[in-house]
């Protein structure tokens, strides 16, 4: 009896055994595959999150790399407007057809005995009126004047007869007395070290006239005025002159001669800023309404872009442009802008020089002086025409 209950209770703990083992294993083989379930759930997870990311750097490199194209398109555009502003070379490339000037016009013409510089005819003050316009705020340029070139008036202006520095502006009188003293424009120049120095160390816009390239007179003419090149310009005052100082000289002798000495008065070349070296934007009219009267300098002032000669140093030359020209020639300013130069220095600002002509042949002069940027200072000439000349007209 003993033994029976024994093999009773035997046999029930092996069927409990038995019974925990298949519970353990049904255990078992539901954690493995809730396990299963999880590993699937996270691979698919870890894959949506690879997909994710993967998108999400690819959108981050392309989202980088647009800003950086724009910020590099941007900074080219200011880098250029700056340099062009400050030394009248201006502003970015637009999709204007090229109008190169190739060195190639017959200069008998224009070539005297005296230079260049035989000017149609003398240049009288304008004056102010009971019928001059004062420019208001909505020109955003801090100095500006409209001169009517026919009847010697102030058509408009705002605080035109301040004392300013006139930046690469000042190169358009630098234009103009080397005019009146070159008689050959076929004669060359060999740019030396301390013109490539002096231009380096100043931070002035340059043609790019390689240390010791002999560069034909005519092209240091182009480049003064077109890319506003500081290497041009000490170029032409060292030609003329033997050195920027005598030059100088020269410069604030044509001053005197314009009736400009009482507020004009010029320390250099190029338009660096010094604080003896300034005028009003009046003078400036002057000086360009002048400049305008000499043939070989309202061609030089009135060329869009210009290839320079062939050299060793450059065998295709240097194609140079006026890009305050080539941006404002499709703005409507109710005439047409014939010629032009820019500058830009820290203490002026942005500024600039114009003359417009109308259809029926009417002459004027802009200069504007402290806009507060490249752009601005076109729209402000273009707003200038339209409203005061249009309305003079």
């Amino acid at each position: 009896m003993n033994d029976q209950i024994y093999d009773d209770e035997e046999e029930e703990r092996q069927r409990v055994r038995r019974m925990r083992h298949r519970a353990e294993m049904k255990r078992k083989k539901r954690a493995q595959e809730r396990l299963r379930r999880r590993m699937r759930r996270l691979s698919i997870m870890a894959v949506i999150a690879i997909i994710v990311l993967l998108l999400l750097i690819g959108g981050i490199r392309l989202l980088v790399g647009t800003i950086q194209k724009n910020r590099a398109e941007r900074q080219q555009v200011q880098e250029t407007e700056l340099e062009n502003i400050s030394t009248g070379a201006g502003m970015a490339e637009g999709d204007m057809e090229e109008q190169t000037e190739e060195p190639t016009e017959e200069v008998g013409d224009v070539l005297g005995e005296e230079g260049l510089g035989v000017s149609t005819g003398a240049v009288a003050q304008a004056t102010e009126s009971d019928s001059t316009r004062q420019i208001g705020e909505d020109i955003p340029s801090e100095y500006a004047v409209l001169i009517d070139v026919e009847n010697h008036s102030i058509l408009a202006e705002k605080a035109a007869h301040t004392v300013i520095n006139p930046a690469s502006m000042t190169k358009i009188l630098t234009l103009l007395v080397a005019a009146e003293h070159v008689t050959d424009l076929h004669d060359t120049f060999t740019m030396t070290i301390d013109i490539t120095d002096y231009t380096y160390s100043n931070d002035c816009s340059t043609v790019g006239f390689a240390e010791g390239e002999k560069v034909p007179v005519r092209d240091l003419f182009y480049g003064t005025i077109l890319p506003s090149g500081g290497d041009a310009a000490l170029g032409l005052a060292s030609y003329v002159s033997g050195s920027q100082e005598e030059f100088v000289k020269l410069m604030n002798d044509k001053l005197t001669e314009l009736g400009l000495s009482d507020t004009a008065h010029f320390t250099n070349c190029i338009g660096i800023y010094d604080e003896n070296h300034h005028c009003t934007v009046y003078d400036m009219a002057i000086i360009m309404e002048a400049a305008m009267e000499n043939p070989f300098c309202r061609k030089v002032l009135s060329a869009h872009t210009y290839t320079t000669s062939s050299t060793p140093e450059h065998p295709e030359g240097i194609t140079i442009s006026n890009w305050f020209l080539r941006r404002i020639e499709d703005k409507d300013a109710g005439l047409t802008v014939e010629a032009g130069k820019t500058g830009y220095v820290l203490q002026s600002g942005n500024c600039a020089a114009s003359y417009g002509e109308s259809a029926d042949g009417k002459g004027y002069v802009c200069v504007t002086g402290d806009a507060y940027s490249g752009w601005r200072c076109i729209y402000d000439h273009v707003a200038i025409y339209s409203t005061y000349a249009k309305a003079q007209g």
